[in-house]
């Protein structure tokens, strides 16, 4: 129940339902739009909810539902339940037209059976009665007209009048080339005049030519004449014209009465066609405000998060701004909130947002809100928005307010909503305070649910001191004196009157007499609120740059990990090199060890044979020993390193080129690896200090990677060496980091691209294998993905 009768306009409702209605497709969901009403019965309300968020569901992420044609077969079908009656081609056209997309939409449900289980059930136990189609497919065709073989009558009508025509044409060109050869015709060709062919002839000559004349030129020097001949012939094609029409119309009656016993499932297929019109039309408008499903209670309370007003959602987004989301809740506990804050801060569209809302959702539309919000089922919703009073009913603008008022005490319950804007105003604030208070406190031991707004602080404190009621504010910004339109549960707000009328421009003179009119009590209390109001903005700029910082800590954590993984895998790769490179170094001295003590057994330890032997092991000890040089300081942090410099690492003799910087990370080449190492561990050091072999391996690498192409054409090669160069890329490719070859190998009998795949399969390096796009070669390359 809603009161007054226009809630629904105060709150925006109606203007919501016209919005819907711009979406349908027909009349009848125009009209259903219009039934929209805010409903008490919970399964109900479930029922309307899920339907509009499983059409919006397919309207975002499936198949488009075939609904193409909605027109109004119920009007169609009670004019042929009449005996006698019969549709005519259009009317069977618009039947046509609309079983065609009913047995679409069914055949579209049924194969997602169980995936639209409210929208299933609008169509439940309805047959598909394809018998109907049949018939009127043998009669109209896919245009919308009869068939020219409806009928074998009608078969012979409509051959005769096309002989007939066929006649009479060739007819008078016969006689108009005949009167054009004897000069008798006036400039042109021939021409209609009254749904008849004529020939336009000289005024003097109209005489040399028997037949009828139908029209005249505005100056009279050309009649229009229908020849003797053609008139008979034309006389017979509108015979048998008529003969057509009778025949159209015995074989329409005849369908109609084949229609006739269809009719009551006529009216359920339009049915049908008028519920998903509706439902279309509500998820439509669902998508255009963002809207969600909330979850449904059969309990008298609400909890909106991120709820915004459909409205204004709609105005501000033509204007590329964004509405300020509202979070409330109205429980057992919290019944009662009392909304205070400056003029024009937002405490009217809060409340009216709390209520659009709450209509919206028991009328089973989606709303603008997190879809972890929580609506309930009110059995009344009172408002009291504006100014009602009537001149016609004796009743003031506060007189009004207190009838509302009067009923409101009287009627409302535990399971009412109340919605009452600037409570107690339109009288003497020292006694419309105490009547908002009383009235306040008796909607409070009613156990009601609501919103109100007030500037009275008499209503703030009692809010303060009463348990089921709650005081809010709207959030000021009072050094740019501007709102911020959120909303602050927990205390009241001041309502800077002085600030904005300063703000304003109000002579400062004017301002310090209200001031001291103002008593010193009030005075407090309102500079106490501002104080709050600003302390607790500090504190939210303050956690609101607590939690970037915090962001950005955890961000650089997330990174500081990536490179130390990355860095941790590298270094297992350099230990693994190094212990292999020392393994081939103790073999290499064992077998030189054993051949000099074996050539000195077999030279009977000549004195110069042993000397030469010491001398090269000596040499050999020599080379695979580790330089040991002072470790040179490190660069200076004002010492740029650049791509292309050669470094050495500060803790080491490892050197390398540079051929990256990311941030404060060098990314070098030593050989063939890659590493990443801190700025801090490099020294610059000059090309000349670089081993020779490390500079031509290095640059032979880098070199390489810049002129690889993963690309290899082996069409013409026989397997051995296809597959022998395709091993040669792909051991290059997994060298140098690239994440796929390409290869060319042509069609043919597909031996070759079968041998290549099997042989590719069997490197764990492989992730996945795939065909080039059709148009670009298909099957007669392979993409080899690697990991």
């Amino acid at each position: 129940m809603l009161y007054p009768n226009n809630s629904a306009d105060k709150l925006g409702f109606t203007e919501v339902k016209e919005l819907i209605k711009a979406h349908c497709l027909s009349v009848m969901g125009q009209q259903m739009v219009d039934k929209i009403q805010v409903m008490t019965n919970y399964e109900l309300i479930c029922k309307f909810l899920n339907q509009a968020n499983e059409f919006k569901n397919i309207l975002l992420n499936d198949a488009a539902l075939p609904i193409n044609h909605f027109y109004d077969i119920k009007t169609l079908a009670n004019k042929a339940r009449i005996e006698g009656a019969f549709l005519s081609e259009e009317e069977f056209f618009q039947v046509q037209a609309s079983l065609t997309t009913v047995f679409a939409v069914i055949a579209y449900f049924n194969e997602r059976e169980g995936l639209y289980p409210n929208l299933e059930a609008l169509f439940e136990h309805l047959p598909i009665e394809k018998a109907i189609l049949k018939k009127i497919d043998h009669i109209i065709d896919t245009k919308g007209k009869i068939r020219p073989d409806a009928s074998r009558e009608l078969l012979d009508i409509t051959g005769g009048i096309a002989k007939a025509e066929q006649e009479a044409r060739k007819k008078i060109d016969q006689i108009f080339k005949a009167a054009s050869g004897n000069n008798w015709t006036a400039d042109g060709s021939l021409t209609i005049r009254d749904g008849r062919l004529c020939i336009p002839l000289l005024a003097e000559n109209k005489r040399k030519l028997k037949g009828f004349i139908h029209d005249e030129s505005a100056s009279g020097q050309t009649v229009y004449m229908e020849p003797e001949e053609v008139f008979t012939l034309n006389n017979r094609i509108r015979d048998l014209e008529f003969d057509r029409r009778r025949e159209i119309i015995r074989i329409l009656t005849l369908l109609t009465d084949d229609l006739r016993p269809y009719v009551p499932l006529l009216l359920s297929y339009h049915g049908l066609l008028t519920k998903l019109d509706f439902v279309r039309a509500k998820s439509l408008f669902a998508i255009d405000i963002e809207a969600e499903m909330p979850e449904v209670v059969n309990e008298a309370r609400l909890k909106l998060y991120n709820a915004r007003h459909p409205l204004l959602l709609l105005n501000f987004k033509k204007e590329n701004k964004t509405v300020v989301p509202l979070n409330v809740q109205v429980d057992d506990v919290t019944r009662i909130v009392v909304v205070s804050g400056p003029n024009a801060g937002g405490k009217s569209v809060c409340m009216k947002t709390v209520g659009l809302l709450q209509m919206m959702a028991q009328a089973g539309l989606l709303i603008p809100a997190a879809d972890n919000s929580v609506t309930g089922v009110f059995r009344q919703i009172f408002v009291d928005i504006g100014d009602d009073q009537s001149i016609e009913s004796d009743l003031s603008t506060y007189s009004a307010h207190l009838s509302k008022m009067k009923n409101f005490v009287e009627n409302a319950n535990g399971k009412t909503l109340i919605l009452i804007d600037e409570f107690g105003t339109g009288t003497d604030p020292q006694f419309g305070g105490p009547i908002a208070e009383a009235v306040l406190e008796s909607l409070n031991h009613k156990k009601v649910r609501g919103m109100v707004t007030t500037h009275y602080s008499n209503l703030k404190i009692f809010a303060s001191n009463t348990e089921g009621i709650e005081n809010a504010s709207m959030l000021f910004n009072n050094t740019e004196m501007r709102p911020l339109y959120m909303l602050e549960v927990g205390k009241p707000g001041s309502s800077y009157a002085f600030e904005i009328a300063q703000k304003i421009g109000l002579p400062q003179n004017v301002l310090n007499l209200a001031k001291n009119k103002i008593s010193s009590g009030q005075k407090k209390v309102d500079t106490l609120l501002v104080d709050l109001e600003r302390e607790k903005k500090e504190i939210y700029d303050t956690r609101q740059k607590l939690n970037r910082q915090q962001q950005r800590v955890d961000s650089l954590l997330a990174e500081n990990e990536k490179l130390k993984s990355y860095l941790d895998e590298n270094k297992k790769v350099l230990i693994k090199e190094a212990k292999q490179e020392a393994k081939n170094i103790i073999l290499n001295a064992n077998k030189l060890v054993e051949n000099t003590i074996a050539e000195i057994k077999n030279s009977n330890a000549d004195k110069e044979t042993t000397k030469n032997l010491r001398e090269n092991l000596n040499t050999e000890l020599k080379r695979n020993s580790v330089k040991t040089e002072p470790v040179k300081q490190q660069v200076a942090e004002d010492e740029e390193i650049k791509p292309g410099d050669w470094v050495k690492l500060t803790d080491g003799d490892t050197t390398g080129q540079v051929m990256e910087l990311v941030k404060d990370n060098v990314v070098i080449a030593m050989g063939d690896l890659r590493t990443v190492v801190k700025r801090k561990r490099l020294q610059k050091v000059t090309r000349a200090e670089v081993p020779k072999e490390i500079r031509r391996k290095t640059n032979t690498n880098t070199g390489d990677m810049a002129s690889f192409n993963p690309e290899i054409d082996v069409r013409g090669m026989r397997t051995e060496d296809a597959l022998h160069n395709i091993e040669k890329l792909f051991d290059r490719a997994l060298m140098m980091g690239f994440n796929n070859i390409r290869i060319i190998h042509g069609k043919g009998d597909g031996i070759l691209r079968k041998m290549i795949r099997q042989y590719l399969k069997k490197y764990d390096q492989v992730d996945r294998l795939e065909d080039e796009h059709a148009d670009r070669g298909g099957d007669g390359i392979t993409y080899a993905y690697l990991k």
